[in-house]
């Protein structure tokens, strides 16, 4: 298994960015505990803080990864153009947050490219990492056996 994971404008600064919403781990040092719970499962790691790197990042993966978990940051509120790029590569997407939108501003209650996912989760911390990358698994767990 190979999971792309892909995340947007400002989550290079998990750490020391809002450490009472987004806690105080690094991306780093969680990363690396994710890669050393699914040792068989090959975790790439792609982060920019552009709207159409992260585009070119779906476009590059979307045909040859079992699948992406897709932290858009406040893209996730704004981008047609990250759904369009979602609906066009065969990947399946989980759509992740780190907290619970819903708990936050109004204007974060709405994902624009929910859409393209194929399941959302958040609110969980940096778990939400794990618990996207865990239905992965077994969603192609599941297809494989139909």
């Amino acid at each position: 298994m190979r999971i792309q994971i892909i995340n947007g404008p400002n989550l290079n600064l998990l750490g020391v960015r809002e450490p009472t919403i987004y806690g105080k781990r690094t991306w780093e040092d969680y990363l690396k505990e994710l890669r050393a719970r699914f040792p068989k499962v090959r975790i790439d790691y792609f982060q920019s803080n552009t709207e159409g790197e992260i585009i070119d990042k779906i476009h590059e993966v979307g045909f040859d990864r079992d699948g992406i978990v897709l932290n858009a940051g406040a893209y996730t509120h704004t981008s047609i153009a990250i759904l369009d790029a979602l609906k066009s590569v065969s990947t399946p997407t989980v759509e992740v947050h780190i907290s619970n939108v819903y708990q936050r501003e109004e204007f974060r209650h709405h994902s624009i490219i929910s859409p393209g996912c194929v399941g959302f989760i958040g609110g969980f911390g940096l778990d939400s990492y794990r618990l996207a990358i865990e239905a992965l698994l077994a969603n192609a767990s599941q297809a494989r056996t139909e």
